[in-house]
């Protein structure tokens, strides 16, 4: 399967659940009023686009409408392909411009964080890379035993520390040994939980100069790994880790089992935040560069755009419940930042800051 057909197949579920429904929503009227804008809206909204971003979307939409002197609600659905094609705006791919460069992934638990870092780790080899991976999340219990199955599996090395030690050590370690092994990448596995903001930002701020003091000059990335299937939850940690952490781009993960992929629109327009990887997939080869054009061509195809789309399997499909995929069930379940910041007191971990 090439890998446009595969992005296809992987929006299939969003694809019915937003794009179908907005075309069987315009061929029922018959003329373009407010009240199809009303529910054009509610549309959006219920498919997860953010209720922000849908009100922007309807109101780009007056106004092409109004500047073409469009009468017809046929003729609006490439209208919003063109006006989310402009919002999702230029690619940004990973920065690894330098030798090494450094790669540091955040996220909740049950995220996709770990598999995320395995699929990279075989990405960045099958692209030529010498990749080493630092075991930096060192109070999740068995965080270094899942990431170390998963960087045998991608045939990486790993540089690890035992459970509880301070987490900047480990980043230390792993960046002089990926420049005596002449390494091109070093992945940081950081702490999987936005347990206190504070706490997180000084982890984030110590293991920066780390980076700094033995690898000035390296070019760095910070991901955050979302996962798809929460929908606007997963946007609403987007906004909170982005308050503490310069993050440079989005991993979205498990974007095949959902039909919440609108968050993609929310998450480019509301917090200007770049999606720069995408999972498609359980397969430690389905982790895939992200291509806006490629997004919305595969949610307006040309079925979609001209009017021939089967919307037979739309409303059955949209609703079935969704599974948990397979490969996450080592992680643990997901958590709410919120919750997690009001429970600090009882459940707060080790500061990672502290030396040891």
């Amino acid at each position: 399967m090439g890998l446009f057909s595969k992005i296809k197949a992987g929006l299939l579920k969003t694809k019915q659940q937003m794009v179908s429904k907005i075309s069987l929503l315009l061929n029922s009227f018959t003329k373009i009023d407010e009240d199809l804008f009303e529910q054009l809206e509610e549309t959006l909204i219920m498919s997860d686009v953010g209720v922000d971003t849908s009100l922007e979307i309807c109101d780009r939409l007056r106004k092409k409408i109004k500047e073409l002197g469009i009468t017809d609600p046929k003729e609006i659905m490439h209208l919003i392909h063109e006006i989310i094609a402009d919002m999702m705006g230029e690619d940004q791919g990973l920065d690894l411009s330098t030798s090494p460069s450094v790669i540091m992934v955040i996220g909740v638990n049950g995220a996709g964080k770990t598999t995320t870092i395995g699929k990279l780790c075989h990405k960045l080899k099958g692209e030529g890379k010498k990749v080493l991976v630092a075991a930096a999340d060192t109070f999740r219990a068995a965080a270094i035993d899942q990431l170390q199955v998963w960087t045998d599996r991608a045939g990486v090395d790993i540089v690890k520390h035992a459970e509880g030690s301070d987490a900047a050590a480990v980043v230390y370690d792993a960046i002089t040994a990926a420049k005596a092994r002449h390494c091109d990448v070093v992945v940081v596995d950081t702490a999987g939980r936005l347990h206190n903001k504070k706490n997180l930002m000084d982890e984030l701020a110590k293991i920066n100069r780390i980076v700094t003091q033995q690898a000035e000059g390296c070019s760095r990335e910070i991901l955050l790994v979302l996962d798809a299937t929460t929908g606007q939850n997963a946007v609403n940690q987007a906004r909170l880790f982005s308050e503490v952490a310069d993050i440079t781009g989005i991993v979205l993960t498990k974007l095949d089992g959902t039909a919440k992929g609108g968050i993609v629109i929310s998450i480019k327009n509301e917090l200007d935040i770049p999606v720069k990887l995408i999972g498609l997939g359980e397969k430690i080869d389905d982790l895939q560069d992200f291509s806006s054009a490629d997004f919305v061509n595969a949610l307006f195809g040309d079925e979609v755009l001209d009017g021939t789309v089967d919307l037979s399997e739309s409303e059955e499909s949209a609703e079935e419940p969704e599974e948990p995929a397979a490969e996450e069930e080592a992680e643990e379940p997901a958590e709410e930042p919120a919750a997690e910041e009001e429970a600090e007191e009882s459940s707060e971990e080790p500061a990672a800051e502290e030396e040891a």
